[in-house]
């Protein structure tokens, strides 16, 4: 996927402000309309003003888009970031779709690029607080935004402070995001994917109207140890070859930070794995915790471990690929 700089594409500053940017692209899509316009790539001129347009125009995609965007280049290759979104706080409605990403405001043709970063649902307006008008109540618009917790927060429950960026623009039409902080309580046996909501923590009402809700998304830091699957968890469990051959017995952590003693069966192959019921993350059915053994053969750099190595090819009469033989 290639990198689409919004803001070389309108040719503005990336400072530049709201007017700025509806002028921009009032000259530009009035150049390149199909109506005024025939030359050849007229037409994609106009649908990727278009697109640039959707995006700087809007607060929460312009500021999104602006996190993850200024160290590239235009048509560079691109990815987008793991968890890029993490912490951004945005209304309901701005910030769907099947990529975490926003619902596309833009009713043209959108790029692999738009959609992989802004989803492909369309921008809801109002979110349940409807359009206020003077003289009227309404309940303040959701909010949303992702969070990234410890596995073990799953297992044991626990109390965080998490910081939220909301992003805001000023008199001026610049953008700009505000931190704020919340202290939350994680439940024991939250999944990836489940949200937690807090009351009141929304958008402000209109009049006396109550104000939205906030909803976090769950999801887990990345774990040099553990591989997560819905509540079940897997464990890569690395055995010396004799371990594996003959058997053993091995104390393995858990995410919960206890550890359990397992019996490795005698003949155990890389890649089998070892279920133990129910200790997965914890719910009323809980996960199951898979223990996955991964043979590990030592170096051979001195002399002795060499000859080491060449007696156990003379004990053994051993091809492991006669199954490849036609």
């Amino acid at each position: 996927m290639k990198f689409r700089d919004y803001y070389e594409t309108l040719g503005v500053a990336r400072g530049a402000t709201e007017a700025e940017i509806k002028a921009a692209y009032r000259k530009l899509a009035r150049k390149y309309h199909p109506d005024v316009n025939k030359e050849a790539g007229a037409e994609e001129q106009f649908k990727a003003v278009g697109e640039a347009y959707s995006v700087l125009k809007d607060t929460e995609k312009r500021a999104a888009y602006d996190r993850m965007g200024a160290n590239w280049k235009n048509g560079q290759d691109f990815t987008p970031p793991p968890n890029w979104n993490e912490g951004f706080e945005y209304a309901d409605g701005n910030f769907g779709g099947g990529h975490g990403g926003f619902g596309g405001g833009y009713e043209g043709d959108q790029s692999e690029f738009f959609e992989s970063l802004f989803g492909r649902g369309r921008h809801r307006q109002g979110g349940r607080g409807g359009n206020p008008r003077q003289g009227m109540d309404f309940k303040g618009q959701d909010h949303h935004a992702k969070i990234l917790i410890d596995l073990a927060d799953a297992y044991n429950g626990a109390k965080r402070t998490i910081a939220l960026h909301m992003p805001t623009q000023d008199a001026n039409g610049h953008v700009s995001t505000q931190e704020r902080k919340l202290d939350v309580s994680i439940p024991k046996g939250i999944k990836a994917g489940q949200n937690l909501r807090l009351a009141g923590q929304g958008g402000p009402g209109m009049g006396s109207g109550t104000a939205g809700d906030l909803y976090l998304q769950i999801d887990f830091h990345p774990n040099p140890i553990y591989r997560v699957d819905g509540k079940d968890v897997y464990l890569d469990l690395p055995l010396a070859p004799w371990e594996a051959a003959l058997g053993t017995t091995v104390n393995i952590p858990t995410p919960a930070g206890s550890t359990l003693e397992l019996k490795i069966p005698a003949g155990t192959a890389t890649g089998r794995k070892m279920r133990l019921k129910e200790k997965g993350i914890p719910s009323k059915e809980a996960g199951d915790l898979y223990v996955v053994p991964n043979i590990v053969l030592p170096g051979a750099d001195t002399d002795a471990q060499k000859e080491a190595y060449q007696s156990l090819e003379k004990a053994f009469d051993f091809n492991p690929r006669t199954h490849l033989k036609g």
